[in-house]
């Protein structure tokens, strides 16, 4: 039944999709970060419904009148990320296996492209956000229930075969989920729907808990901070969240706390001390290999054997920074850096411009919670091989995307003012006689 579900679904929108592209987006969102087709128990499973849509939206992009490309900086350097990313592809140590990672994260960043060349409107950047939200407060809202059910004692794991299969990796995508969240309830106008999405964003922080993820923790106290500096009502945001995780924190079994005090003693913890061994295998592997670093699937025997401190001790990256750096070299990481900044630049630059404009407050409210996600994402994600993971990469173009709204408006009202001003000036000239000129009368007067 769920097979013949998400199969009327995805093909029932394909007409939808090639007249309105910005819907084969929305569609794309749905089936990349929730993953639908895996909660499936028959064909649909393996079922290449990602790449169908993509092919539609693709098809549906490149005849539609409505397609607009900005060749920004956030652009063009999300552009180079990708070349660079071809380029060192070419050297990868193991080059016989990094098929399904290129191809995975090409399409992502392929896809983020055409978002931002499709999406144009306030209507439909709050479409894309709500679809995120549902996609992967899915998982948030099951999750916490069950950590609420089973009293925290279990982990709480994402759909099988997706980037946020792991624990700790779903964790972070509901922490960066939150503040999308709370954008929403800022700007719903439904009280239904704000004490939903309440709701929705402590069954989240139970989940997030419930993974048992270290840099979880982390994440949650860092974002925590932005999001009440970033809240137009401190005191009222701050006393929720002091509530919030005092009843999330406390509600944790022992085995809980046990398991978060290793941070304070990580030289005893052999899961801590194999990150670190990765860290220091991609930094030598840099180091050795600056301009292209190691490109994808560095993690094995061989490479740990040549780079790594213990050489026996392989694991997986477990940051996004070392991650890029070991894969890609010294160029990778600062494309990869100058992506985040730009993107976090592009908020300050909304919200500077929405002050005082209460018709633009929507998007002062939607960049202030991008750039918790992005504080999120930052620090949750040094202790995680996210660095491909999607939800960044949408981040990126909704930031992108609400800035070019609004210029929009900006630029409207700017030209509307101008058109209007000589007019002000006619209304406003003081009245002048028809005759101002008298002729002279015969005595000269």
């Amino acid at each position: 039944m769920r097979d013949i579900l998400i199969s009327v679904i995805v093909f029932g929108s394909l007409p939808f999709i090639l007249k309105r592209p910005y819907i084969g987006i929305l569609m794309w969102v749905w089936i990349s970060v929730m993953n639908p087709h895996r909660l499936a128990y028959g064909f649909a499973y393996s079922f290449p419904f990602a790449e169908i849509i993509a092919l539609t939206t693709l098809l549906s992009t490149l005849f539609s009148k409505a397609r607009r490309f900005p060749v920004v900086p956030t652009t063009v350097f999300l552009m180079l990320f990708m070349i660079w990313m071809n380029i060192t592809s070419l050297f990868a140590i193991h080059f016989d296996q990094i098929y399904f990672h290129w191809a995975t994260i090409m399409k992502i960043l392929l896809m983020t492209l055409v978002s931002i060349a499709v999406i144009h409107t306030r209507e439909q950047v709050r479409l894309f956000i709500w679809v995120l939200v549902l996609s992967l407060g899915f998982y948030g809202v099951k999750g916490g229930i069950f950590t609420l059910a089973s009293g925290g004692n279990f982990h709480v794991w994402g759909p099988e075969g997706s980037f946020i299969e792991d624990n700790n990796s779903l964790a972070l995508a509901l922490i960066m989920l939150i503040p999308l969240m709370r954008y929403l309830q800022l700007t719903e106008p439904s009280v239904w729907v704000r004490r939903g999405l309440t709701v929705a964003m402590l069954l989240c922080g139970f989940s997030a808990l419930g993974s048992y993820s270290r840099g979880a923790l982390i994440a949650i106290a860092a974002t925590s901070v932005f999001l009440w500096f970033k809240s137009p009502r401190k005191l009222v945001l701050g006393v929720g969240l002091t509530i919030a995780i005092t009843l999330l924190v406390t509600f944790m079994p022992a085995q809980w706390e046990e398991r978060m005090h290793t941070i304070d003693t990580y030289q005893q913890d052999a899961s801590a001390m194999g990150r670190i061994n990765a860290w220091h295998m991609a930094w030598n592997l840099a180091m050795d290999r600056p301009i292209v670093g190691g490109g994808f699937e560095i993690y094995d025997k061989g490479v740990f054997a040549k780079y790594a401190p213990n050489p026996l001790d392989v694991h997986a990256a477990h940051s996004i920074y070392f991650q890029v750096l070991g894969e890609h070299g010294f160029v990778g990481l600062a494309l990869f850096l100058i992506l985040g900044i730009l993107t976090w630049r592009n908020g300050s630059w909304i919200i500077a411009k929405s002050r005082d404009r209460p018709d633009l407050l929507w998007a002062s409210d939607l960049a202030k919670m991008l750039q918790v996600s992005q504080i999120a994402y930052a620090t949750g994600g040094a202790f995680l091989s996210l660095a491909y993971f999607d939800m960044p990469y949408y981040v990126l173009a909704a930031m992108l995307i609400t800035r070019i709204v609004v210029e929009r408006e900006l630029h409207t009202v700017t030209r509307t003012a101008a058109i209007l001003a000589p007019k002000r000036i006619l209304k406003n000239r003081p009245a002048f006689s028809r005759n101002p000129i008298r002729p002279l009368d015969q005595s000269g007067n």
